[in-house]
């Protein structure tokens, strides 16, 4: 049995890991997934996977690619979600910030540097046509130190995923003011250069598992009751993601690769755009 390990986020987004995991997928080819769990987020996980401390990530596009620029030894395998992050923006819901222009030039919670939280706060900017230069951040780690930190007033803001951020919407402590979503799609399958090199037949394996998993995996009979319950969401809130969201099952495009990387070139979050090989993994 080879053993793999694999890190992602806590949100409905990886449920398709956790079934094809319990229901023995991958063990089934000879494989012990080891998954752990990472709240804090691609800025956690582009570490991990730099200090090859993971084999594989379940990554946001933005976050894994500006890592490889700067050296991290890894690849991108496999796009995972096809569609866009939609990314709620949300004010403690006793705040005064009404709409968007309220939060011009005021402190953004982000997980840590170079986390979607932090990437996409530039991203925002830049479509509200805001100096980039005069953003400013409050380093949060996770949900819980945003909820902190927004409450006491640490930060004005906070960017994360907007289905999960949802309850606290609706518990009153969060209120959301506006979305943003990502440009290009959102979660990719990542992996060290050190995991591709020596078990690519492994790897094969894994994404042939997960890809039949994710083809099928809207069709389950109350997959969307299971995912409301198991991260308690509301099931209208469920079903609005689902009908929102696409897994994918190859390899990110050039037009996408590209149009990421001028992004976060034009930002200034990254000094140089890189070809597209020495970011993907193609499979020979």
């Amino acid at each position: 049995m080879k053993n793999v390990n694999i890190i992602g986020v806590p949100e409905h987004f990886n449920f398709p890991w956790q079934l094809a995991i319990e229901e023995g997928a991958f063990e089934a080819r000879g494989i012990n997934i080891k998954w752990k769990d990472i709240p804090e987020g691609t800025g956690k996980m582009v570490q991990l996977l730099k200090d090859n401390k993971t084999d594989l990530a379940i990554i946001l596009t933005e976050g894994i690619i500006k890592s490889i620029t700067e050296g991290n030894p890894s690849k991108i395998v496999q796009e995972y979600i096809a569609t866009p992050l939609l990314w709620g923006i949300h004010v403690a819901a006793k705040s005064n910030y009404r709409t968007l222009g309220d939060l011009k030039n005021k402190t953004a919670a982000i997980s840590r540097y170079g986390s979607g939280s932090h990437l996409m706060a530039y991203v925002n900017a830049q479509g509200q046509s805001w100096d980039t230069k005069e953003l400013k951040f409050e380093v949060v780690d996770n949900l819980d130190g945003a909820v902190a930190s927004l409450t006491e007033g640490r930060a004005d803001y906070f960017m994360w995923e907007r289905f999960t951020t949802k309850p606290l919407v609706d518990q009153g402590v969060f209120r959301r003011i506006a979305d943003c979503p990502t440009p290009w799609p959102c979660f990719v399958i990542a992996a060290t250069d050190k995991f591709i090199t020596e078990n690519p037949g492994t790897l094969a394996h894994i994404l042939e598992t997960i890809n039949i998993y994710t083809s099928d995996f809207k069709q389950i009979p109350s997959i969307d009751r299971t995912l409301a319950n198991r991260y308690k969401q509301q099931l209208e809130d469920i079903k609005h993601w689902l009908s929102l969201t696409q897994w994918g099952h190859r390899n990110i495009s050039k037009q996408n690769l590209e149009l990421a990387q001028n992004t976060l070139k034009d930002l200034r979050l990254i000094e140089k755009v890189v070809s597209n090989t020495e970011i993907v993994y193609m499979a020979t």
